[in-house]
């Protein structure tokens, strides 16, 4: 058996998101590595006064909000409507409430522009080596990257390295190509 040919066999995204949610098997070693990670491409970026864009993870997902731990750039929250719109807030010591999607979030304060972000941390299902995103299916990033000011932000895919798909995943005309990923092994770029 093995991966070949993998993807050309569950073609379809909802069969894809099946599989790589039960690949996604993640121990405390590998989410301190993955924070570890992180950190070490936030140091590496050249923030600023500019946030830096996270998201409060789902069950599965690396959980990356100790970055608030120490000194750091600002952090903002994506904030869904739950339509399909996502803007990003500065996540500072309001309590959270849920968005349109049932996930905290900032509910106060000013959407942020896309220059004000020095990179943005996504959740995936999935990323291929072409750095596109398979995510859940609500299409909340693609249309937030389908702006060129937004597309223009770096963003890394963080998901386990037992979710980086050994082949294309299925790629629509609108799906912008991520910056790179980032799994308990370290960063990894397009080639």
């Amino acid at each position: 058996g093995g991966a070949d040919g993998l993807v050309a066999a569950m073609s379809s995204k909802p069969t894809l998101r099946r599989h790589f949610k039960a690949q996604r098997h993640l121990g405390e070693a590998a989410t301190r590595s993955i924070q570890e990670a992180v950190a070490a491409l936030i140091g590496q970026s050249n923030c600023g006064s500019r946030h830096v864009g996270i998201y409060w993870p789902l069950p599965g997902e690396a959980d990356v909000r100790p970055l608030r731990v120490g000194r750091h750039p600002p952090l903002a929250l994506p904030v869904a409507d739950g339509c399909g719109g996502l803007i990003y807030r500065s996540w500072g010591e309001d309590p959270l409430q849920p968005d349109g999607c049932g996930i905290p979030a900032p509910a106060a304060g000013d959407a942020l522009k896309p220059d004000q972000l020095a990179l943005l941390l996504v959740p995936a299902l999935a990323v291929d080596g072409a750095g596109i995103r398979l995510g859940y299916g609500g299409g909340y990033y693609d249309r937030l990257r389908a702006d060129p000011a937004w597309a223009a932000v770096p963003a890394w895919v963080v998901l386990p390295s037992t979710c980086l798909a050994a082949e294309a995943l299925p790629r629509e005309p609108w799906d912008v190509p991520f910056t790179g990923w980032i799994t308990e092994q370290g960063a990894g770029r397009p080639a």
